[in-house]
């Protein structure tokens, strides 16, 4: 059995999951408020110092040796992926519509039809019969949990910088707070799944508080992609790379040292 082939195919594998993440970040590097995936390859031999103590043979005996041989064998594989949440830079827009978080860990809560979502991207409209909603159609949810509706007679509207919302008086220079964005800070940033539409999915959003003074609600920005582009080619040439090598050691695997070994049993025969 070649293990060496094995451990090749499968190192190549793992690169095409690198690659495969690489690409989308490029892909959403223009995307408001998209937040860098990032993978985590498994290194056996820092596992094994980490639980050395618990191998089921004692250590520096001959069973150890060959326990720790055979297990050095196992290839490489991506055991963990995670989300890079820190900020990304505020463009200004001068929309009024437009708003973003200038602090890390908080969220604009939207509804959807699968329930309740958050999202970074606050470039945000308004819909046909008055809401407040999302670019792709999703009801921008207030600090009471519902809806937040405008009128014909809205024409200037303003936000604080915790997000509540106020409207002018018509006939007047005077404005009124009518609502207020929900907020919501996750206790664990780490549970949030993505989904698509640039919405992320907390399984307990549906109980989640309205956070009420954040002073991180910036009206008239936008938070651009953390994605780093140069860092990301960079990332992408160096897998492409990884996967020339491992080809390189499958092709030699299975066609010269087959073919040594096939030539040296031939001349004994």
């Amino acid at each position: 059995m070649q293990t060496g082939y094995y451990s090749a195919a499968a190192g190549m594998v793992a690169q095409f999951n690198r690659l495969d993440t690489i690409s989308n970040n490029l892909a959403n590097v223009n995307t408001t408020g998209f937040k860098e995936d990032n993978l985590v390859v498994g290194d056996f031999m820092r596992i094994y110092k980490e639980a050395r103590d618990e191998l089921p043979n004692e250590n520096h005996t001959k069973e150890a040796a060959q326990f720790l041989n055979r297990n050095l064998a196992k290839a490489p594989q991506i055991v963990d992926s995670y989300t890079n949440h820190s900020l990304g830079n505020m463009q200004k827009t001068n929309n009024t519509l437009d708003f973003a978080l200038s602090k890390e860990g908080l969220f604009f809560a939207v509804k959807t039809p699968q329930g309740i979502r958050l999202t970074r991207d606050g470039s945000f409209t308004v819909g046909d019969d008055g809401k407040l909603i999302t670019k792709q159609g999703y009801e921008v949810l207030s600090g009471d949990g519902l809806g937040i509706d405008f009128t014909t007679q809205d024409s200037s509207i303003k936000s604080d910088k915790d997000g509540n919302i106020s409207v002018n008086v018509p006939n007047s220079i005077k404005y009124t707070q009518t609502s207020s964005l929900f907020i919501a800070q996750p206790e664990n940033i780490s549970l949030l799944k993505k989904e698509g539409d640039n919405l992320y999915k907390y399984e307990n959003a549906d109980i989640m508080q309205n956070v009420e003074e954040t002073g991180a609600v910036r009206q008239g920005f936008i938070e651009k992609s953390n994605v780093n582009a140069v860092k990301m080619m960079t990332e992408m040439i160096e897998t492409n790379r990884l996967v020339g090598m491992y080809q390189k050691v499958m092709d030699t695997q299975m066609n010269d040292m087959n073919k040594d070994a096939i030539e040296k049993i031939a001349r004994k025969v």
